[in-house]
């Protein structure tokens, strides 16, 4: 995304040529109209391919925003949704290759207007399960009618002998300043736009809301996530307009300069000059081919090319999966809903992401850093920037209580592995179903997995308020006198639990300005390592190392060893596992954090490599430089002196023992 906009910009601006029967008998100076119509359409091209990466950016944001709301629509685990994120980079390696080979033989605007239908038309495929998929159904406990009541959930549930829960299921530099700048803009309108569909229901416009029971708050609410999809889609599609209106090609801008080149060069068409351009493309390509594997060699065997890959592609994996699952530890970590969660990041950590990169960039270009300055300003922000996401180990929030999963029934300690069973005593002869998850809160304050585990005898309605009555299980544990009473819901977290957000907020904001400093730097390094004919080649290739080894594995098994940490999973209606319906929170922490903090640890020591390693070559190359000047100046005196005692003996005045006879 750094390499192409300029490429593209390049290739667009080259000399267009004239007709043939239609001579320029301009000698020096071309037209103000061909300036400012070349100028008119560069402006068309440069403000289309900047709106491309706008809504290329943006579909991305929104795909992390959504990765909570697709687990519990569709009831999947977090590995599997680790598979759909990473299979956006499966599908970009499919035809990068096609694309980038005949990208610059073809019309290239055209092939980025088509590039464009197709990524809509993908964007618009993904909501499409919404609209053939049955209604979500999160799982509730339903009463027969609105009025009030007087039913028993306990001897419900000991009526009914169904085994399986009812889960929801279905449904030039100023422009490449330019267009960088929007691909930072773009996942933050993504995000942004996450948290304005989180907060509408999935099903809205299908269902009467005033029958939907659950708030945004709500663990089980899930958003309308395919409503961005559908925005995104459209706003793809729109941006290949543009494109199918240019030239192939446009003439170069010249300067007083460069006008003294032939005219001929720029405008002669005939038969023979094409044939011979073309065969003479042919043996670049035949050329090409034969220098690949030399090519590939020659990047390897730099060891400091090979470091800083191996460096960058370890930090991008923590980077993917920190940023894949950051939405989902948000949420379960200090309770917050999904639109906020987006929210926060869209509004807060992306801008101090793209302030960290203009930092960084600031200060390559006022300090005029060296090669070894750059590596130093890579490293130093990385070791800061994980230092200060240490930090957010001790930011975390308690688990919730829940009844035979994080503390006993009876509330006083928390339950071990072997403990864990949500059938007491005080339930027993109620014969609830494990499968279920309708939560329901206690007037202790302890969450119970439904009104049947908690005991419950009654119940009373009225309009979407469901109080029980009577709870057994809650009298048990409960702290005060009362009528063991409970709610639908899970508890609520803490207060501390909010403190600690907002502590976490400001570590994060921190966190990724640091780290993100070091992403000119480091980009820098990158160039100026390697042989300046082998700079498209190493880019392509660090591009293709970053996606294949980073993008695609890293949200798979930050998804696997997610899910290790699951207290309660819900269950589909063919009895399969669905997704996760309660995480325990310190398990969830350590994981996430743990896995970032390991990948972020061996890249600091990659990079320190990186940084050792130019320091080796600059000495040896200081010395070798020193030693070469050493011997050219020795060589210099000596044929000074020979050439001295030459002139001395071809003089006429001179004869032998002159310079001893007094």
């Amino acid at each position: 995304m750094d390499t192409s906009s300029k490429e593209n910009i390049q290739f667009f601006c080259k000399n267009s040529v004239q007709p043939v029967g239609r001579p320029s008998f301009k000698t020096e100076y071309p037209s103000s109209e061909g300036k400012q119509s070349c100028c008119g359409e560069l402006k068309v091209f440069l403000g289309g391919l900047s709106f491309v990466y706008f809504a290329k950016a943006l579909a991305e944001g929104y795909l992390k925003s959504t990765i909570t709301q697709i687990e519990r629509r569709f009831d999947i685990s977090s590995s599997l949704v680790g598979v759909i994120d990473g299979s956006f980079e499966i599908g970009n390696l499919l035809v990068i290759t096609f694309v980038s080979y005949f990208g610059a033989k073809l019309h290239r605007p055209r092939i980025i207007g088509a590039g464009c239908l197709i990524m809509g038309m993908g964007t618009l495929l993904i909501a499409m399960p919404q609209f053939f998929m049955e209604q979500y159904r999160y799982e509730k406990y339903s009463p027969f009618s609105n009025s009030t009541l007087s039913i028993s959930p306990c001897l419900l549930e000991s009526s009914s002998q169904l085994p399986v829960s009812v889960v929801g299921k279905s449904q030039s530099k100023i422009s490449d300043g330019c267009v960088q700048t929007v691909a930072i803009i773009g996942p933050i309108f993504g995000f942004l736009l996450g948290s304005l569909c989180a907060k509408l229901y999935v099903d809205i416009g299908f269902v009467d809301l005033d029958h939907v029971t659950i708030t945004p708050k709500d663990p089980q609410w899930v958003g309308a996530w395919w409503l961005g999809y559908l925005i995104a889609g459209i706003i793809s599609l729109l941006a290949a307009v543009p494109f199918w209106c240019l030239p192939k090609s446009l003439p170069r801008p010249q300067s007083r300069e460069d006008s003294n080149s032939s005219e001929k060069s720029k405008f002669i068409t005939d038969d023979h000059i094409k044939y011979q351009t073309h065969a003479e493309e042919k043996g670049k390509i035949m050329e090409m081919a034969r220098d690949f594997v030399p090519s590939l060699r020659s990047l390897f065997g730099n060891p400091v090319y090979f470091l800083y890959l191996c460096a960058s592609t370890v930090q991008f994996n923590s980077l993917f999966g920190m940023v894949t699952y950051k939405p989902k530890y948000i949420e379960q970590q200090y309770g917050q809903s999904s639109s906020k969660a987006n929210f926060v990041i869209g509004l807060i950590n992306i801008p101090a992401v793209a302030l960290g990169i203009f930092s960084g960039g600031v200060v390559m270009k006022k300090f005029r850093l060296s090669l070894c300055g750059a590596a130093k300003l890579y490293l130093g922000s990385s070791v800061f920037g994980y230092l200060l996401f240490l930090s957010l180990f001790a930011l975390g929030c308690e688990n919730s209580d829940v009844a035979g999963l994080t503390v006993s029934y009876q509330g006083t300690k928390p339950v071990s592995h072997q403990e864990r069973a949500l059938f007491s005593n005080c339930n027993s002869r109620c014969k609830c179903s494990e499968t279920k998850w309708e939560p329901m809160c206690g007037d202790n304050g302890i969450t119970y997995a439904s009104a049947c585990f908690a005991g419950c005898q009654t119940s009373n309605m009225s309009g979407k308020d469901i109080i029980f009555y009577n709870c057994t299980c809650v009298g048990t544990a409960a702290s005060k006198s009362g009528n063991f009473s409970g709610v639908v819901g899970r508890c609520q977290k803490d207060n501390g639990c909010s403190k600690m957000f907002l502590y976490f907020l400001v570590i994060s904001v921190i966190t990724s300005y640091t780290l993100s400093l070091g992403g000119i730097p480091g980009y820098i390094l990158l160039l100026r390592c390697i042989k300046p004919q082998l700079k498209s080649f190493a880019l392509g290739i660090y591009t293709l190392a970053i996606r294949v080894l980073a993008g695609i594995p890293a949200p798979v098994y930050f998804g696997v060893l997610i899910d290790t940490s699951c207290l309660k999973w819900g269950f589909k209606r063919c009895g399969s596992r669905g997704s996760c319906r309660l995480y325990d929170s310190y398990a969830f922490r350590y994981i996430y954090l743990g896995l970032t903090m390991i990948l972020g640890t061996l890249s600091i020591f990659l990079s320190t490599a990186v940084l050792l390693t130019l320091k080796k070559n600059c000495v040896s190359k200081r010395r070798s430089f020193i030693n070469k000047r050493d011997r050219t100046m020795v060589s210099t005196r000596f044929r000074k002196e020979n050439c001295a005692t030459s002139d001395h003996l071809l003089h006429p005045s001179y004869w032998p023992g002159k310079e001893t006879r007094l």
